[in-house]
């Protein structure tokens, strides 16, 4: 009885998706905040300076003035599986 050899992918099909429609300051915006990210170390690039589009930043903006970005992981979300096991909830696990 032999063991079973399944491939394992280590790459994703591309998922990509055609960004939401933003204005120069908005992209600016955008372009700053990524930046900030990228020299904190939080985000960093993924291959030789291409654009890899698997999520979609979307800036919101507050009524101070005051921007956040946010990132929209649907695209991702559609391809990844749900967990069959999922870990069980705290209270559940202390009784």
């Amino acid at each position: 009885m032999g063991m079973s050899y399944i491939p394992h992918r280590l790459t994703p099909p591309m998922l990509r998706r055609s960004p939401y429609p933003e204005s120069l300051k908005t992209r600016k915006e955008i372009e700053k905040h990524m930046n900030e990210l990228l020299e904190m170390e939080v985000i960093r690039k993924i291959g030789h300076n291409k654009i890899v589009k698997i999520t979609t930043p979307v800036l919101i903006t507050w009524h101070n003035g005051k921007s956040s970005l946010r990132v929209d992981f649907r695209a991702l979300n559609n391809y990844t599986k749900p967990d069959r096991y999922p870990i069980s909830r705290i209270p559940h696990s202390l009784d």
